[in-house]
């Protein structure tokens, strides 16, 4: 990671068992659902023979294979934007190499959204369906409690929210030992299945795939709809990148998860072959019974913890949606000394909550929520895979040979799960298009709305140059101390300044307009924080600095202006200037600039977005705010 200091082999072990905990909980607990989801009644056209396992099993390898290892594992992750993950870094990491103005540059942050958006989907599903598969291990354990499923599922994903505020690295200290322990219990079920039958092996052969295929395409198509349960959490793996890096993602992932996941699955294929009855719950058939209650146990933590994993995402992914103007301004939390990627975000994290929990209440099995997922993942990996290769043009200088060589082969994976996936919208599929279509129609109209208000405000505002020229001939009081005017720009005049000086007709002795600005990348270095202008006279005490920061990172301005006067640019003492905002009021207007909706979509964002006091670490009681009526 571009951000943190070289790691020791012992720094990185620490972080790849971590890691286990918090970016592979997804990906890791899938084998509790996904077969079963392949052999339900929803399914119920494959069937239990010899040919359809081995197919399915062969399936199932070369999709892991191919979408995590090969495309996310060993190319998406040097993708990474300054050690940053997620489809939003993504897509501001190509517009970075893309030509300004061209049709890529606008398509790209489109994608970005849009994959985002699905991802919100994706991170609302993946906790309700998880861990009710774990707690349905009741029923082949303990038959007779199916009724306290709900509950259960309910008090577990209460408390996993409540948790979150305490942060990834206390979350995922304690989850590394436990999804360690898992996934060597996923390897030690499938060993035991595979050495009864070790004829099982001959499934990760791929023509078994193709033969599958070729032999029942019908049946194949819709079985792809399910094997698709295999690889979710993959883009949750690429998101979670900037908590933990990517060398120890990619050794947990190629030392222990890769292993462990193909072992239970041949375990899961060896057992259906010879008792067709288990089909129906292979995963927690493969334990003896005398363990079917500590193997439930343990699936409904590792299932807390496989919500982990795109919980930690959804934090990511909003705090880079906002920094880059798609969200409104939101309170984070940083939960780490160490890793400034770990964070906590309160808005999301019960939005999140509340979303679960109506879905758990709603479908109230994980037999029913496997027909509402795979839309927002599939949707995901497409465009992922599309950024990708517009980076990898645009950036890295490929050729057409090496884009269609990688290109044509996901594309065609991944559009044939996208497609199988379709024949479930009417089945729950439409949710994660409602939730995606939702989160969408939100960043894009906060975009939109935020572009308007700021043209109108600088129209308010007036230029900056003629303002300071009226300073310099109009007798202008000047009272001791530093004001620092917070300010979009140096083109148009903060509005506390122009109160200040032309109704009470004073000014402060040094003048500081700040503006923050949001960069492209994840984390801007000290050396390139601070840039000052002294817009065309240095004597005036009148000056602009510009604080750059990067879409993870805190905008504190009194930490930046320290470091400004630390660096000699600016005389300042951030522990005794005054700061002054300028609120802006946001009204509703006749002009046809967005549909009406949209408009009062805007204005409630506006209204509950974060405090600039505590967003850029104000002092309250040196903070003064000063108010003006826009209109858009």
């Amino acid at each position: 990671m571009a951000h943190t200091p070289e790691r020791s082999r012992g720094g990185l072990a620490a972080l790849a068992l971590g890691a286990l905990g918090v970016v592979f909980g997804d990906i890791g607990t899938s084998p509790l659902y996904a077969l079963q989801t392949v052999f339900s009644v929803d399914h119920n056209t494959v069937a239990t023979t010899p040919g359809d396992v081995y197919g399915v099993i062969s399936l199932v390898f070369w999709s892991v294979t191919l979408v995590v290892s090969v495309k996310y594992v060993v190319f998406i992750l040097r993708a990474d934007n300054d050690g940053e993950g997620g489809v939003m870094a993504l897509a501001a990491l190509a517009r970075t190499a893309v030509r300004p103005g061209g049709k890529r540059y606008g398509l790209v942050m489109l994608l970005g959204v849009l994959g985002a958006s699905l991802f919100y989907g994706d991170s609302v599903i993946t906790p309700a369906i998880s861990v009710m598969s774990a707690i349905e291990g009741l029923s082949v354990s303990t038959p007779g409690v199916e009724h306290l499923v709900v509950p259960i599922g309910a008090a577990i994903i209460a408390l996993l929210f409540a948790g979150q505020r305490f942060g990834t690295e206390l979350v995922g200290r304690f989850f590394g030992p436990v999804m360690a322990l898992w996934f060597a219990v996923l390897a030690v079920l499938g060993v035991a299945q595979v050495v009864r039958d070790p004829a099982i092996i001959a499934g990760l052969s791929p023509h078994y795939a193709v033969l599958f295929v070729v032999q029942h395409p019908g049946v194949a198509f819709i079985a792809m709809g399910a094997v698709v349960l295999s690889i979710t959490g993959a883009e949750a793996l690429y998101a979670d990148m900037g908590h933990f890096g990517r060398a120890p993602i990619r050794r947990a992932w190629f030392f222990v998860v890769f292993p462990a996941l193909t072992l239970n699955y041949l375990g899961q294929g060896a057992l259906i072959l010879r008792d067709p009855s288990t089909a129906a719950s292979p995963f927690f058939h493969l334990a003896p019974d005398a363990l079917g209650l500590p193997l439930v146990v343990l699936s409904t933590v590792a299932t807390i913890i496989a919500s982990q994993a795109v919980i930690s995402g959804a934090f990511s992914v909003s705090r880079q949606a906002e920094r880059l103007g798609y969200l409104p301004r939101l309170t984070i939390r940083h939960t780490s000394r160490r890793e400034r990627g770990q964070i906590y975000v309160p808005a999301v994290n019960w939005t999140l909550f509340a979303g679960v929990i109506a879905l758990l209440l709603l479908f109230r099995s994980s037999e029913r929520l496997a027909t509402a997922y795979g839309l927002a993942v599939t949707g995901t990996f497409l465009i992922t895979t599309t950024l990708f290769l517009i980076h990898a043009e645009a950036a890295w200088g490929w050729d057409r040979r090496r884009l269609l060589l990688l290109g044509i082969p996901l594309a065609a994976l991944e559009l044939t799960y996208f497609a199988a996936n379709l024949t479930k919208v009417f089945h729950g599929g439409w949710l994660p298009l409602v939730i995606a279509i939702l989160v969408a129609t939100v960043m894009l109209t906060w975009q939109r709305g935020r572009l308007l208000v700021t043209d109108r405000r600088t129209e308010m505002e007036g230029p900056l140059e003629p303002f300071i020229d009226w300073l310099h001939t109009d007798p202008v009081s000047k009272v001791p101390g530093t004001a620092v005017f917070l300010h979009p720009g140096k083109v148009s005049t903060p509005l506390a300044l122009r109160e200040n000086a032309m109704f009470n007709h004073v000014i402060h002795e040094l003048v500081l307009i700040v503006s923050t600005s949001s960069e492209n990348v994840p984390f801007v270095p000290d050396e390139e924080r601070v840039e000052l202008d002294h817009l065309g006279d240095p004597y005036d005490a009148i000056t602009h600095l510009t604080l750059r920061f990067g879409f993870q990172e805190e905008q504190d301005v009194p930490r930046a202006l320290a470091l400004a006067r630390d660096q000699g640019i600016v005389e300042v003492d951030p522990d005794t200037a005054y700061y002054f905002l300028s609120r802006i009021s946001v009204n509703r207007g006749p002009e046809p600039t967005m549909r009406a909706w949209r408009k009062r979509l805007f204005l409630a964002l506006a209204h509950n977005a974060a405090s600039p006091t505590g967003y850029f670490n104000l002092p309250e009681d040196r903070t003064v705010s000063m108010g003006a009526t826009v209109t858009f």
